[in-house]
């Protein structure tokens, strides 16, 4: 696939615009976002997504478009797997809802911008390295694994700050109490962060996080960077909507951790499988590609779509059927959430 500079320009541009509108129009005047605005916005985005692949199909052929659905609906499922964190540092920063959109917004931002660089280096790194894609196919599996299991192994899980807070609180001081949305304030000629800032920081740097298991899913969909970055930029950005849109069915998705593990261990197959299927290292098959058959974009796409198809559906039915599944559920996620107060 051939992008010329211009176009990646123009990519990005259209979604700083998009991004600005949101920031600096709609989010002009802090309100609590509704159930009925966040569902508008979902659509709106979706439907952005939508066109920029059907655009994809009408320059480029229906090959990448389907490579860009099947790592935008694959990026956007793994995504919702994290939105409970989200909530939990939400919750323990004790965000006034009217905020809670802008903390978003900019920590997505801060996250599009580390996953672009990430991106970056990954397809320079695949470019020079071919086998790495057995490494990142064996990463997905056991990730896929553990997935699987997560919340039945450990009884107990917390969250705690991460470095990169960490190291602003050491460089600032910090109130102990918001100061309407701002981000920095000085007090008795002393600046100061608040915990806005430090917020915004947790949600942008642990989205970062999330991205070491879906860079490597969505490179096992395209080889191609600009299709790699459009749909995490899409489904990045239409993240933060969705976190106001699901709000509490987020424990009713009671399989979708089984659904997701399931996906990347299909795309750790995949990966692996083209990794023979282009072999070069010497010490297997003295350096020759392996007859061994490929997963093709067709087939992938098809199953992404079902499988969070049925574990959707099967999620719903089990909640209706049993309601403690859901607050079970939510249970196995990590409640214990402690954050070292450091203010002065």
């Amino acid at each position: 696939m051939s992008v010329p500079l211009w176009l990646w320009f123009a990519t990005i541009a259209g979604l700083v615009v998009l991004l600005a509108v949101d920031l600096f129009i709609v989010d002009r005047k802090p309100h609590e976002v509704t159930i009925g605005e966040a569902g508008r916005w979902v659509i709106f985005y979706v439907g952005v997504a939508v066109a920029f692949g059907l655009g994809i199909w009408y320059f480029s052929g229906g090959t990448y478009a389907g490579e860009f659905f099947a790592g935008y609906i694959t990026e956007y499922s793994l995504s919702v797997d994290n939105l409970f964190i989200f909530l939990i540092i939400m919750t323990t920063f004790k965000v006034p809802a009217i905020h809670q959109h802008k903390v978003l917004l900019i920590g997505i931002l801060m996250a599009l911008v580390m996953r672009g660089i990430f991106i970056a280096v990954g397809a320079a790194v695949i470019a020079q390295f071919s086998w790495v894609f057995y490494l990142f196919g064996a990463f997905l599996i056991y990730t896929g694994y553990k997935l699987a299991f997560a919340g039945h192994d450990d009884e107990e899980e917390e969250y705690k700050e991460n470095v990169a807070t960490r190291i602003v609180r050491k460089v600032y001081p910090v109130t102990d109490r918001y100061h309407g949305g701002d981000s920095f304030v000085k007090i008795d000629g002393r600046r100061f962060v608040t915990p806005m800032f430090i917020v915004i920081v947790a949600i942008g740097t642990t989205d970062l996080l999330f991205a070491l298991d879906s860079i490597p899913a969505i490179f096992g969909l395209t080889k191609e960077p600009f299709l790699v970055f459009s749909a995490n930029a899409f489904a990045l950005m239409g993240l933060r909507q969705l976190y106001f849109l699901l709000g509490g069915l987020l424990n009713k998705l009671v399989y979708l951790s089984i659904g997701l593990s399931v996906i990347l261990g299909f795309i750790g197959v995949k990966l692996i499988l083209e990794a023979l299927h282009t072999n070069s290292l010497s010490f297997l098959n003295g350096g020759e590609p392996l007859h061994v058959p490929t997963i093709g974009i067709e087939l992938s796409l098809s199953v992404i779509v079902g499988v969070l198809a049925i574990t959707t559906v099967a999620s719903l039915i089990k909640v209706k059927r049993h309601p403690e599944a859901a607050l079970h559920a939510a249970a196995d996620k990590p409640a214990d959430v402690r954050v070292e107060d450091r203010s002065e």
